[in-house]
């Protein structure tokens, strides 16, 4: 069994198939680009407030505390970093890990407000005396 094309239908259907492939390529590619430019947003609107509430932290001089008041947010940064590995990652051991991150950065974010709270108590007990 022969098949005989003419050059004109092989012409068109090398067009076709490249043309198609270029499409289903720019899909492909504006999906990730999106993904990358919503990920990339997110990830410098966190580290923006990160840094603002860092430079915002109330200090005291006591450096226990000067260090808690500096981490409350670093903390909150990375769990929002891990949000947005959250919404546009697909890796799953990257997921898996900004899941932990945001589990473990929250208990830290909790243990410190703790501390915080008992100092605060402390002081005020102390001013009664």
């Amino acid at each position: 069994m022969q098949f005989r094309h003419s050059p004109i239908k092989i012409c068109f259907l090398v067009f076709a198939l490249t043309l198609a492939s270029a499409l289903l390529f720019e899909r492909l590619f504006a999906q990730q680009s999106t993904d990358s430019m919503g990920f990339m947003q997110r990830e410098n609107a966190s580290m923006t407030e990160m840094d603002r509430a860092i430079k915002a932290a109330p200090m005291n001089g006591n450096v226990d505390h000067d260090f808690v008041t500096m981490m409350l947010p670093h903390h909150q940064g990375a769990i929002d970093m891990a949000k947005a590995e959250l919404l546009y990652g697909k890796d799953p051991t990257m997921r898996r890990l900004a899941q932990e991150i945001i589990v473990d950065q929250q208990s830290e974010i909790d243990a410190m407000n703790l501390w915080l709270s008992r100092q605060a108590g402390a002081t005020a007990k102390g001013r009664r005396k």
